[in-house]
This record gives C-alpha cells, structure tokens and sequence, in this order.
C-alpha cells in the first residue's frame, strides 16, 4: 500500500456517521493520503454505512459497482454500523477488500498498510460487546457549523432498532476532552457546534478514568459556556426522558444553546410506545414540550416518529395523530417502519401492510409541511440573528435563525460565517 496516497469517502446515514467520516480523513492524512472527491478516481474508496438507512445493501452494492467501473484498481473499504452487523454479507460483494466493524474503523491506517492486491475480502470485525472505547471526532466540511461526537452507543433496548447491535454499549467522552476539542474548532473559525451522539442525553457514561455518574449532560452544557469563539451550540436530538427540566432551563438562559430542540417520540400512542420498549409515555413528552414553549415560545422543536409499527392498528395512529396535531412542535421527521433483522418487533404481529405504513407516512409529512408552515409564519416580522454559510448557489446564500428557521438571501461575501440580525 505505500503507492496508494490518495482516499475518497462516501458517508451513508446520521451525522455521527458525517463527523467520523472526518475523523478517519484527518487520520489518513496524518499517514500522507491526499482526500479526492468520491466522483474522481482515487487508490482507496471508503463507504461508511449506516443501519437505519432502509436497503442498506443495494446503496452499498450500487456504490461499489460505480467504483468498480470508474477505478477497477482501486481498494474498496466498507465501515460503519452496516459493516458491524452484515460484515460476511457484505464482503460478498464483488469488489470490496476490506470491512471494517465498530472497534477496527479507527484503525483504518494500519489495515489500509496490510492490503495488498488480489486478496479475498478480509473482515476485521469484532463481537460488539467488546467495544468500550470512544474516539472523538468532527466534521469540518465548512467553518460554518460543526458536528462534535460526545456520545456513542446505547444501553436501551428499543424493539426496532439495531444501533446498540451496532454501536455497543452507551460510553462518552470527558467533560474536558470535549472542551479541548471546542476549543479547537474555535481556532479554525467554526462558529457553530451541534453536540452529536447515539443516546446524547445518556453523556457520562462509561467514561475513562471516571465513575458512571459522576459527569452529565448538564455539566457538558455549562461548561462549553465558557469557550471562547464558539457563538452557537445545538443538541442534535435528545430523548424526551433525559431532556431533564434543569437542561431545558439552562437552554433558556443560555446566550449560547440555540432554542432549538429535535425530541424523538416515535409514537402518540402509549401501547405502541410499550411494544416499542420506549422509556416514557405521552404525557411526559407533553411536559417536556410544554416546559420549553412556557420559557422559550419561540423555539423550534422538531420531532421523530414511525408509522407502521407492527401491529399499530387505525386507533393507535389516530392518537399519534391527534397527539402530534394538538402538540406545539415545529416540524415532523418521519419515518417508515422497516423490518431489521434480530430485532424482537419481528415476533410483534399483526404485520401492517406496506401500502398502510406508506399511506400514514404520507398523513404525517402533510401534517409536519403545515406545522412548519404555521412556525415559519407565526415568526413574520420579526428580526432574529442568522449565520449565513459559505454556499454560493446560484447567487443566493443560505443560512439558519437561532430556532432553526431557514433563511435564503442574495449571495454577499461579507455575510460568509456572519451572524447578521435578518427581519423575517
């Protein structure tokens, strides 16, 4: 391998996966590779995959294939959380050398070094229960807004997902290593850092040379006040029972944390959140929403839920409907309920038909266009501050409020990673 010098990466999924993609392209380029653009031919292609993304396979295999046409010579990597559950599978596909499971992806130089050509497929995975370490990492596309990894792994146990298959157990970074890394990013320009990660309110667990417990979210929160540069903090996405009153209370103090919160509920119905094994009910997910509009009635609140879960019957989406209809949230990500292999919603019947789950889909994505449409407008005429990114896209710029309302103005060089006080 010590011809190959140059690396393309492709990111499938989440923006934890986005923040780690940059985490390996800074370490190959410590090794000397140079970064190309995954459409320009390059020695090493790298896919880092995802498991909630639906045909995780096809994506994989079309990837590979384009590849395969562009640079038949060229090393094939596949990392991430599909490479952790599927890694035999994937191997399979003609053209990959190397998959790379949770605990070996940031490894990735040593195995790169041990390639050579002509081999079989090698699978340097792991049994998930032995990963316990946490690599920080961030992304840095454009000194605009950054996503910085705290968090990684979950201990819950939810019926649909498979990340804790994929990413182990719960574990975090240190309250300081993170400080350090903010700081970092305040020194290449970044004025903007969403705080990332699989179960991000669980932050303090599991951490090096330290007791369960004895650091926090909060605690994270409070001290990233005080780095200097940093101008705006958001929480990615927040489960509903560890967004504590104390963390939505500091929020809206803050100069600094953005009033903008993405508040998974996966369901409006109690007993689908049972079946789903979720950690709380609807009526505490009403608290959670009505304590932040009584101290912040200007924040963006967005929301995630399934349709589709097996055995969700027309009552049980009527009152998530009715639930979410009645709810003072923003906007709506919604999402199809598909079947994922090892899970124990697959012994949960009866099986709703695709064309139901489709058509409920489609109800809610309705709904969420006119949440969003009834924020944005109940927001008219009034100033709020905008940090205006990079893109020039067709002579206009684009950039986002405090609460998350997005903005597009004709492009002005000067506005570049600005925050400039814009009337709605």
């Amino acid at each position: 391998m010590s011809e190959a010098r140059t690396v393309a990466f492709h990111t499938l999924g989440c923006k934890l996966n986005f923040s780690e993609t940059s985490a390996l392209s800074r370490l190959l380029g410590q090794e000397g590779f140079v970064q190309r653009e995954f459409t320009e031919e390059a020695d090493v292609y790298v896919i880092n995959t995802c498991s909630v993304t639906e045909n995780a396979d096809r994506e994989c295999r079309q990837l590979v294939r384009r590849i395969q046409r562009r640079t038949p010579d060229a090393f094939v990597v596949i990392t991430g959380c599909y490479a952790q559950l599927k890694p035999a599978e994937i191997a399979s596909i003609p053209g990959v050398d190397l998959v790379l499971g949770a605990a070996e992806k940031f490894n990735i130089a040593t195995h790169l070094r041990d390639l050579t050509r002509g081999d079989s497929a090698r699978i340097c995975s792991c049994d998930i229960g032995e990963v316990a370490g946490f690599n920080a990492s961030f992304s840095v596309d454009d000194r605009t807004r950054t996503f910085l990894k705290v968090q990684d792994g979950c201990d819950y146990t939810c019926t649909f997902c498979t990340i804790p298959m994929a990413r182990g157990k719960s574990r975090s970074d240190r309250i300081e290593n993170v400080v350090r890394q903010a700081q970092i990013l305040a020194g290449k320009g970044v004025r903007e850092i969403v705080l990332t990660g699989v179960n991000l309110g669980d932050f303090g667990r599991r951490q090096s040379g330290s007791e369960d417990g004895e650091e926090d979210f909060l605690g994270l929160c409070r001290a990233l006040e005080s780095v200097a540069g940093i101008d705006r903090y958001r929480i990615s996405s927040i489960e509903p029972n560890l967004l504590s009153p104390e963390i939505i209370e500091h929020v809206a103090g803050s100069g600094r944390f953005m009033p903008h919160f993405h508040i998974p509920l996966q369901s409006g119905s109690d007993r689908i959140l049972g079946l789903m094994r979720r950690r709380y009910r609807r009526a505490l997910y009403a608290e959670r929403i009505g304590h932040i509009r009584s101290l912040m009635p200007h924040a963006g609140i967005g929301v995630d839920v399934i349709t589709g879960f097996p055995s969700e019957s027309d009552e049980d989406f009527r009152e998530t409907f009715e639930f979410l209809h009645e709810l003072d949230v923003s906007y709506l990500h919604v999402f199809t309920y598909s079947e994922r292999d090892d899970t124990k919603a697959l012994d949960i019947k009866p099986v709703v038909p695709v064309q139901v789950r489709q058509e409920r889909n489609k109800t809610l994505r309705n709904l969420s266009y006119m949440k969003l449409r009834h924020f944005t407008e109940r927001h008219a005429g009034q100033t709020r501050p905008v940090l205006f990114e990079h893109q020039d896209r067709d002579g206009m710029m684009e950039g986002y409020t405090d609460n998350y309302i997005r903005v597009r103005a004709p492009f002005r060089a000067e506005w570049v990673n600005q925050i400039v006080d814009w009337r709605l």
